[in-house]
């Protein structure tokens, strides 16, 4: 008798477990269920919102669906990653986040930011990262970084530097900068990275931590200066540019990537079909091209990668913000 209760048990729980692989099997075979949107916490015009356009394209040719960019650029990204975590988790909604906000933003608005980016969400791929350059005008007398270093200890809060705000990546490239290299600078924030890159180029502020595609349209004709790589080795493009580290910032390493994430309690067989195309897209040569033409460098990450990036990431600028006294706007 019992023998027959213990086979009765073990029966019902394999056709339980049977049941639920094969709904999770047929939801992913469903998947998507019309068009997919992907949630943008930045600016369309950005050099991420052309990297994740490229990726939506290609996605849509793969699932055979829309895939649409929804571009919310409020609150520094804290309303993309309030929409993300009440989504639905059937995968109809996709985030792409840069490590500014994943990783940085927590610390910089933890009264707004609700969500532990950490555990919330999964990652799916890593997309691409932007180079940063510290970049001149044409007129500046700073050659490179160890003479920005000296001017700015023999002139203590002298030295300007722009960015596009508050907590923005220029921003926190250069008070990372400060903090490795002890030189005073001070912060003069405009509204948006463009808008920094402009006065640069006038002449208005001193040097500013700039994303690639943003010096690129002055690097012709001399507008727009590169002094140092942010980089751990120096780039491909700009074998001439030195990095911070080779200049006497020791141990300076900033990049600014962009990864798209998932709900965390999205199906399994969902996540792992995102996982699969956007893999395959990433490291297709033909997308890769766009991506590098665009100002931008392929970065494909495995989701055990990039999770491992962003708890690294969070722990890195929660000392960074820390010791700079930033706060968010």
């Amino acid at each position: 008798m019992q023998k027959m209760q213990r086979r009765t048990v073990i029966r019902a729980g394999a056709a339980g477990l049977g049941a639920a692989m094969w709904g999770q099997t047929l939801y992913a075979q469903q998947y998507p269920n019309g068009s997919v949107t992907i949630i943008l916490p930045l600016q369309a015009g950005s050099a991420s919102d052309v990297a994740i356009r490229h990726l939506s394209e290609r996605l849509a040719q793969s699932f055979k669906t829309g895939f649409v960019v929804e571009n919310i650029a409020a609150a520094a990204g804290v309303v993309g990653l309030e929409k993300l975590s009440r989504a639905k988790p059937d995968g109809q909604t996709l985030a792409a986040l840069n490590n500014s906000i994943i990783a940085i933003l927590p610390h910089l608005q933890p009264q707004n930011v609700k969500v532990d980016t950490r555990k919330d969400f999964l990652p799916i791929a890593g997309i691409a990262n932007i180079p940063t350059f510290f970049a001149v005008g044409k007129q500046s007398p700073i050659k490179d970084i160890h003479d920005l270093v000296a001017r700015a200890r023999k002139d203590p809060d002298r030295i300007t530097y722009a960015s596009g705000g508050v907590g923005s990546p220029q921003h926190l490239a250069t008070e990372m900068f400060k903090s490795y290299s002890g030189a005073k600078l001070v912060h003069v924030p405009y509204r948006g990275a463009t808008q920094a890159t402009v006065a640069v180029v006038a002449g208005e502020v001193d040097v500013m931590s700039m994303a690639l595609p943003l010096a690129q349209p002055f690097l012709p004709d001399g507008r727009i200066r590169l002094i140092g790589y942010c980089g751990a080795e120096r780039h491909p493009q700009f074998r001439e540019v030195p990095t911070l580290a080779e200049q006497g910032v020791a141990k300076y390493d900033y990049s600014t990537w962009i990864s798209l994430f998932v709900h965390k309690d999205v199906p399994p067989d969902i996540v792992a079909a995102l996982r699969r195309e956007s893999a395959a897209i990433v490291n297709d040569k033909a997308f890769q091209v766009k991506l590098i033409s665009s100002g931008m460098d392929p970065w494909p990450r495995s989701a055990d990668q990039l999770s491992k990036i962003v708890a690294e990431d969070y722990v890195k600028w929660q000392k960074i913000i820390a010791d700079a006294r930033i706060q968010g706007a």
